[in-house]
């Protein structure tokens, strides 16, 4: 296990060199189909030293990368195929059955793991431990996560390969690194490529993002250096921010990080599909809060600006639904009329149609009826809708930072005026505010009973 965590060896670098070679030797055209699963065996055979013993694995990964989408499902599923042997397991089962002291059951418990443990678990290690093999490990979890669906088979190897990740992206192996400008060139191009959040237009725009009022930090893995895994972006500003536009805006003048009394977390970008379900953000966030305390003692203040991205989907559902006790009648007339809509129209309906408008935002009437309204229904959903599971947040987003210990601030209109946050969210944003002294009861209230912490002035629009 040691030896997938560290960096490259002697014999990696060796590794390297036969794997070349092996490329030069072995394609998948050269192999027949149905010796895939001799070759696999081979490789849990491990005969001959460990130079050939992972050449043999790094040419079932060629195999893999090469093969088209069909030929890497036929892969995995093979790969799969080498579960545990299930008379074995019985007998494991019986054994301890029938023992009753305490030291026999002891040995009879080992031996029941044992034969439970599946030998794809040493193809996998094997795997891991070819050059860039951790990478080749989180990429085909991350196939596995798309092809799996009903699949019995397929959904036990990504849980078996979901648990390995687990283990070897423990936060005690992976790095802070801060990201600037002077960065290499291909790491930053990987940032341009995983911001899902913000997308970055330009070079221009990456640099504004990394200026002296500008932080990024990224956490990686030793045996992936190169490979960012969850990166978050951070402005350092006066007071809480209430639009990304302001914030990304390359013609504002930089403000002086010491005179800085904020930092706003505005873009946090999961990087590797295949670590889907291994929790880094929050260990991220509460790391990045400690290195920007330290380095600037001005900062006062740690909070978001950020997405809510099912909110106007919600609002959609409710108005299938012709939910009735959304709007009070005051609202409810204020939307009909100026929507021109008639008076029998549900005002949900009504709202829709304001909301479909293109230039909604210019139209200053609309603005000041549509504004009180979506602000105090945003709230709504952020402290008291629920998904499937009744205690979590139903705004995914919301879920995370709650999770944290974060409290809702404060919602912001018109903070996102791009075709993504008016299609999402009708412009809307949110603070979440990391308030130190307090994120530790507020997680447990949120995790424990799924109480969500709001300000004053969030509780004051949920009385509207």
């Amino acid at each position: 296990m040691s030896e997938v965590l560290t960096g490259e060896s002697l014999i990696d670098r060796a590794l390297k060199r036969v794997t070349a070679l092996w490329r030069e030797r072995v394609s998948p055209q050269s192999e027949p189909e149905t010796d895939l699963t001799q070759r696999m065996q081979a490789c849990l055979d491990a005969r001959g030293g460990e130079v050939s013993a992972r050449a043999r694995a790094a040419g079932l990964a060629h195999t893999y990368l090469d093969a088209d989408l069909a030929g890497r499902r036929h892969f995995l599923r093979t790969l799969a195929g080498f579960d545990s042997d299930v008379e074995r397991v019985t007998r494991a089962v019986e054994a301890l059955s029938k023992t009753t002291d305490i030291s026999g059951r002891a040995a009879a418990k080992v031996r029941l793991r044992q034969a439970l443990e599946p030998p794809r678990l040493r193809l996998l290690t094997q795997f891991a431990n070819i050059p860039d093999g951790v990478k080749l490990l989180v990429d085909m979890r991350a196939e596995l996560i798309t092809l799996k669906g009903d699949d019995a088979l397929l959904a036990a190897l990504e849980a078996d390969l979901r648990g390995l990740l687990t283990s070897w992206f423990d936060l005690g192996f992976l790095e802070l690194r801060h990201i600037d400008w002077s960065s290499p060139a291909s790491l930053l191009e990987k940032l341009v490529a995983y911001e899902a959040v913000h997308r970055i237009r330009t070079w221009r725009d990456l640099k504004n993002r990394l200026d002296s009022d500008r932080r990024c930090y990224a956490f990686f893995h030793p045996r992936m250096p190169q490979e960012p895994l969850i990166f978050v972006e951070v402005a350092l500003v006066q007071g809480l921010s209430g639009s990304v536009q302001g914030l990304l805006d390359e013609k504002a003048p930089v403000l002086d990080p010491r005179q800085a009394d904020t930092a706003i977390f505005y873009s946090i970008n999961n990087c590797q599909r295949g670590l889907d379900g291994i929790a880094f953000g929050n260990f991220l966030i509460k790391r990045v809060v400690e290195v920007l305390g330290s380095e600037l003692r001005s900062l006062k203040q740690f909070a978001t600006l950020s997405p809510i991205p099912g909110f106007t989907r919600w609002l959609n559902e409710r108005e299938q639904a012709a939910d009735d006790t959304l709007l009070t009648e005051a609202e409810a007339l204020a939307l009909r009329q100026a929507s021109g809509a008639a008076a029998g129209t549900h005002p949900l309906a009504a709202l829709s149609l304001l909301l479909a408008r293109r230039n909604w935002p210019r139209e200053a009437a609309v603005a000041t009826v549509l504004e009180p309204v979506l602000v105090r229904l945003c709230a709504r959903y952020l402290v008291h809708e629920a998904g499937r599971n009744p205690k979590r947040a139903r705004d995914p987003v919301g879920h995370f930072h709650l999770s944290n210990g974060a409290r809702v601030e404060r919602i912001n209109w018109l903070a996102d005026t791009s075709p993504k946050g008016m299609a999402e969210s009708a412009g809307l944003m949110v603070n979440y505010l990391y308030d130190l002294a307090k994120i530790e009861d507020q997680h447990e209230a949120y995790a424990g009973e799924g109480k969500r912490a709001a300000s004053t002035a969030v509780k004051k629009l949920l009385k509207a």
